[in-house]
Order: structure tokens, then C-alpha cells, then sequence
């Protein structure tokens, strides 16, 4: 298949709004925004840019949400924009997730992505993880692997070596693009993990399998030490022999400890960007279609999250805008959001439903609720014909 510029936009601007991410105009309206006085101070420079493999675009999200007072919002902000890919002038989608600490924000985004290459056609696809992750598992994996390279020396290749002086991180990623054999008898990050570093992935890993994704851990899948932390991620396009080469990429990660050295302060940050490959930017990016869902998904626990979020993307299938706050820890928060939104129906998921396999179907015009399966709930949904976009 071949898809357009303005094809890909349009729908990576459907899939990104479904999964509640906004853009600058929408966020930046908000009162917060408009009472804040000061942008945020950064060091984002066209250099440490460099250091996110996409040509600046990941650590461009960090110059919005600082720039465009964003910063202000003291709740997990989902921000996406269409971008031109520097140097290349390819087409890109970029979706980030900020003050968001918890694993959801990846399992987000991963969705997400996937959600977008299964609307533009490329179902057969597999998610590759690693994890480097934070700073003292970073330090006790470095220097593992500097002792295990620097016993090696002779036999690395004079690049190699070069950048050993550089970072012993920056020597493995040239020797695992050479295919070189010390690659990958080098130490596993995954080994060296610390104790927060290793439930955050876990957590991560849980969803995959809970969502029947799949996926491949990969130790030598490798970002810039500089830039990415904890879980980095890439979509896996599965080509049949003679096919042309896949026209989309993704690739994404965490980045709190860059956003750090860049601001000084804590705040939370995973990104993800989607190219279309081989492409131009078109001269006018699609209009966002702002949609008024009358369903709201609430939740409230780790498995229920998962859940909220399989949901979501059915309800997607099925052609229904839904509102939702999956990073909301907290039940009253929802359901007044729930409220405020004005939607006709809210579908609640706690415990007792993700066991059961169920969700509480509430209208909220006459104040009633009920269990009910999630085929029934599709099929009460889609009677609905005003909820069908």
C-alpha cells in the first residue's frame, strides 16, 4: 500500500485524539496556561537535540512544554503535533506524555502507536522493549561495561575504541550496528536494573502480555544515554519476503533524567515518534476535528488501567469518541470529571470488574447503573447512533 502525507495525518489525527492527546492550541487554553506569566528556563539546544535519534523531534516536546507555559498544568498533560522531520523533510507525528510517572504513560503510548499503524494498514507488527534504566542503573551497568570493553580493546574496532572515550554506552551502540560479535557478549542492562527501574519495566511487561501484544525484549536496542532513561520501545513493521520496505517507523522512550538536565526540575516525560518514511510534509497539516464524546471511562487500579485501555481502543474500533484519564489515580477525580465533560454515560472499572470481566454502565441522566459484559456494552453503545462518529 501507499499512503500520502496528507492520509497519514489525517489519521494519526483521529488516533491520537481518541486516546485523549491534545494539541498545543487546545492545551494551551486552558486557565492555567493563560494565568501563567513566565515560560519555563531551558537549555534545549539544535546540539543535545541530536541526541534523541529523531532529529530533534522528541526533545523538541520539551521546548513546547516549557515555552508554551504548559508547565503549568499540574496534571499529566498528552500533547501531539505534526512535524517535518529535519534534514529529511519526512513527515512525523509526535506524541508525548508529561507528569506522568507511573508505567501507564508507556503503556499509552505504545497503544497508541500501535492503535495508529493498525488504522493506516500495518497490522503484522511487533513491539521491541529495553530498559537502561535510571541514573544508578545507568552507572552500575556503565561500569560493567566499561571493565568488560577496556579487557577487550584489542579486538574492537578503532571506531569502537574512539568512542569509548566518549561513553562506553556510545562504543556498544557502534558495535551492535556493526553486528559485531562483542555486541552481544556484552552485559545485559537488564541485569543491572534498580529496584524501582525493574518494577517500572515489569509493570510495562505486564501490559504487553495482558493486551496480547506482540513484543521482543532486545538488551541491545540502545538510545542515547544522554537523552533516553528506563523503558525505550520501537514498532517492528513485519515485511513477507518481497515486499517493499515498511513506509512507517516508531520508536519512543522515557526521558525524565534529560528533561532534569535541561530544566532542573523533576518532570516526568515519555515521547514517541511515528514517521512516514520516504515522504514530504504536505503544505497544509488536516484541521483537528474537536469531537464531544458522551462516554467517559473511569478506573482505578493497575489491572483495571490495562483494561480501561484495551476498552478504549475497542470503543475505537467501533467508531465511539470516548473521554478518559487513565493516568488519574484518583476514582472522585474522574467521576467529577466525568461529570464536568457532560457525557451521557460513564463506564466505571474497578477490581471487581477486571476479574469479572465487566463493567459498571451508568447513565448519568437518570442516575442508574448495572453490570454489564463488554459485548452488551458495545452493542448498547452502538444503538446509540448519535455516540457512532
Amino acid at each position: 500500500m501507499s499512503l500520502t502525507s496528507t492520509e497519514f495525518l489525517k489519521v494519526a489525527n483521529h488516533t491520537a485524539e481518541h486516546f485523549g492527546f491534545q494539541t498545543v492550541e487546545q492545551l494551551r487554553k486552558s486557565p492555567e496556561c493563560k494565568k501563567c506569566v513566565t515560560s519555563m528556563p531551558h537549555t534545549v539546544t539544535g546540539t543535545n537535540k541530536k541526541l534523541d535519534s529523531h532529529g530533534g523531534l522528541l526533545s523538541a516536546g520539551i521546548t513546547t512544554f516549557c515555552d508554551e507555559k504548559l508547565y503549568a498544568l499540574e496534571r499529566p498533560v498528552l500533547l501531539y503535533s505534526f512535524e517535518q522531520v529535519p534534514r529529511t523533510g519526512e513527515t512525523a507525528v509526535t506524541f508525548h506524555i508529561f507528569n506522568v510517572e507511573r508505567s501507564i504513560a508507556e503503556a499509552i503510548l505504545i497503544h497508541a502507536t500501535r492503535a495508529l499503524a493498525n488504522d493506516l494498514g500495518f497490522s503484522n507488527h511487533t513491539v521491541r522493549i529495553n530498559s537502561l534504566g535510571d541514573t544508578d542503573s545507568i552507572t552500575r551497568y556503565s561500569r560493567e561495561l566499561t571493565n568488560f570493553l577496556k579487557k577487550r580493546l584489542d579486538t574492537m574496532p578503532p571506531a569502537a575504541r574512539e568512542l569509548m572515550k566518549d561513553h562506553p554506552l556510545s562504543a556498544l551502540a557502534h558495535l551492535v550496528e556493526q553486528n559485531h560479535e562483542l555486541a552481544y557478549r556484552s552485559p545485559n542492562p537488564l541485569e543491572y536494573l534498580s529496584d524501582p527501574s525493574r518494577k517500572h519495566f515489569r509493570e510495562i511487561i505486564e501490559f504487553l502480555d495482558m493486551s496480547e501484544t506482540p513484543y521482543e525484549i532486545d538488551p541491545k536496542m540502545l538510545g542515547h544515554h544522554e537523552c533516553y532513561s528506563d523503558a525505550i520501545f520501537s514498532l517492528n513493521i513485519n515485511i513477507e519476503e518481497g515486499e517493499e520496505p515498511a513506509q512507517i517507523s516508531a520508536r519512543g522512550g522515557r526521558f525524565d533524567e534529560f528533561v532534569y538536565r535541561q530544566t532542573r526540575t523533576r518532570t516526568p516525560a515519555v515521547g514517541a515518534v511515528v514517521t512516514l518514511n520516504n515522504s514530504k510534509a504536505p503544505a497544509r497539516a488536516p484541521r483537528t476535528k474537536v469531537t464531544k464524546p458522551s462516554v467517559y471511562v473511569v478506573q482505578l487500579g493497575f489491572g483495571p488501567k490495562i483494561k480501561s485501555l484495551m476498552l478504549i481502543d475497542t470503543l475505537r474500533q467501533a467508531g465511539i469518541q470516548v473521554h478518559h484519564n487513565l493516568a488519574s489515580d484518583s476514582l472522585s477525580t474522574q467521576l467529577r470529571d466525568a461529570e464536568a465533560q457532560g457525557v451521557r454515560y460513564t463506564l466505571i472499572i474497578g477490581q471487581k470488574e477486571f476479574v469479572e470481566n465487566t463493567v459498571i454502565f451508568r447513565d448519568m441522566n437518570v442516575r442508574n447503573q448495572e453490570y454489564i459484559d463488554q459485548d452488551t456494552l458495545i452493542r448498547r453503545l452502538k444503538r446509540k447512533s448519535s455516540l457512532v462518529a
